[in-house]
């Protein structure tokens, strides 16, 4: 039996949502914001420390948004970016950021799913999944299906978070570390990296975030009235999120390469 959530299930679930009638409106909603979830200054960082050969690279952007990481990695690198996203209002901004910020000629967006545009993609040698859930199941899954298109000196970065092994909170889509590092090594792979983002740091990010989100929901409320209880439910969904992203779970970006025999 195929249990694959459809793409706009997928996509809602990744910003955060439950409803699939949100899908439509979610270019509205995210508007005011280039950068989506994933933070393209510690992404760059992080690549620049465990790759060489800058200009040589081909990087796969995975559920890129808006192009905000593909183009900091394309500007500061010098690399090769392809960025894949289902909205395509968001693949229309991340061309024109490319075009803005110069660097149109080495960054490529397109629309698909991700799901199924990675078995037809070649090897990358470095593939980013940022802060967009688990779309291809869960730490052993994911890996086992991206490092088929991975380079054999190549990384997967994955910005995400997990539970500490000692907290009691539980949530049926976040791990505990202990789980996420064991599906690693599952995976015939490694942690080689990690940058942890504090709560502090989360708090601020996400109050600019909220209030942006809000505005935009408000405004949908006043245009679409019969809806309103939709945007009322995401802003409480993010609220929610905004307090486990702050204070019962850890924020990480991990770096993670195949183990070498």
């Amino acid at each position: 039996m195929n249990t694959m959530k459809s793409l706009k299930e997928s996509v809602v679930n990744a910003m955060d949502g439950t409803d699939v009638a949100l899908f439509p409106f979610l270019p509205y909603i995210l508007q005011d914001m280039w950068e989506i979830g994933a933070s393209p200054k510690v992404i760059t960082e992080l690549v620049r420390k465990h790759t060489r050969d800058y200009s040589h690279l081909n990087i796969l952007d995975l559920g890129c948004g808006k192009g905000a990481v593909s183009v900091r990695l394309a500007q500061e690198l010098g690399c090769k970016c392809l960025g894949i996203d289902a909205i395509g209002e968001f693949i229309e901004e991340a061309n024109k950021k490319a075009v803005e910020y110069g660097v149109a000629q080495s960054c490529r967006f397109e629309q698909g799913d991700i799901r199924k545009k990675i078995g037809e993609l070649p090897q990358f040698d470095v593939i980013v999944l940022g802060a967009v859930g688990p779309v291809f199941g869960d730490y052993y899954s994911t890996l086992i299906t991206l490092s088929k298109s991975l380079t054999e000196n190549g990384v997967i970065v994955i910005d995400d978070g997990y539970i500490e092994n000692e907290s009691n909170f539980s949530d049926p889509l976040i791990q505990k570390r202990a789980d996420v590092l064991r599906q690693i090594s599952d995976a015939d792979m490694h942690l080689l990296d990690e940058t942890i983002i504090s709560s502090d740091e989360m708090k601020d990010a996400d109050v600019d975030i909220f209030k942006n989100l809000e505005k935009r929901c408000h405004e949908l409320m006043e245009t679409y009235p019969h809806k309103s209880t939709l945007f009322e439910k995401y802003l409480r969904e993010q609220a929610e999120e905004n307090d486990v992203l702050e204070t019962k779970m850890v924020c990480s970006t991990m770096v993670i390469g195949k183990e070498k025999h």
